[in-house]
């Protein structure tokens, strides 16, 4: 029955003689709690491993809200009920390099992972270079399949590079088929304003960003660069990159 962790429990118990103080329907809780909260763990962590977040450690309750940063408490508190991840909607993080971008996308990743649901993070850049190479060896549906499936993909340092014809085909269909059926996490350094000029074809450019930023909601990070020379170690949140 695969019971494991609740016949440990069972076994602690009888080695402890305050057990016997407890009655049976007591005893048998904690065996249930000590079996669901293992399962849990172990399922977040499956979870956590498979999203490959940059940053898996942060966390939405480690969020640096220092006055040159501009980032509201409340809009954090309204993202972090995970509401707009069920509703299939989107979320835009955009700043300056090293403002803490690649970090706050971690902690909404963390948060999903922690609800239970699946999380893929991925560098633009090298996803698009993939699919590419998936094109030519056959495996370009079973990958954007994969991609699919997700209820949050997080596509890390968008428009660092402009999008030729062929990596312009491939985000629209990545966008198109998880359109209504998951949710997208954008970073970039680049405005939203500006991401238009980052596709070669205009037309498709119309196409993309038509699915993607009417249902989304956005975070602009400001002030100075967290990524400051300091011993490994003494890191504390944005420090750490993004």
């Amino acid at each position: 029955m695969h019971l494991g962790v609740m016949a440990q429990e069972y076994r602690r118990q009888t080695e402890l003689p305050a057990m016997a103080q407890l009655s049976f329907e007591e005893r048998l809780a904690m065996l249930v709690d000590a079996e669901w909260i293992s399962r849990h763990n172990n399922k977040l962590r499956r979870l956590l491993k498979a999203a490959d977040l940059r940053h898996p450690e942060a966390c939405l309750e480690d969020v640096d809200y220092a006055p040159s940063r501009r980032l509201e408490r409340s809009t954090i508190a309204r993202l972090s009920n995970l509401t707009w991840i069920k509703e299939r909607q989107n979320l835009f993080i955009t700043g300056a390099c090293g403002t803490g971008k690649t970090w706050l996308a971690s902690a909404f990743g963390n948060a999903v992972c922690r609800h239970g649901m699946q999380v893929l993070c991925l560098r633009t850049n090298r996803l698009l270079g993939d699919l590419v190479i998936a094109r030519s060896n056959g495996s370009w549906l079973k990958r954007l399949s994969v991609l699919k499936k997700p209820d949050l993909l997080i596509l890390d340092d968008f428009g660092l590079s402009p999008l030729d014809a062929i990596h312009c085909r491939d985000l629209l269909e990545l966008v198109d088929d998880r359109d209504g059926k998951g949710s997208i996490l954008i970073t970039a350094q680049l405005p939203v304003s500006e991401w238009h000029g980052i596709f070669e074809d205009a037309t498709i450019a119309d196409a993309v960003l038509d699915r993607i930023v009417h249902k989304a909601h956005r975070l602009e990070l400001h002030g100075p660069s967290k990524r400051q020379i300091i011993p490994r170690g003494q890191e504390t949140e944005y420090e750490k990159g993004g």
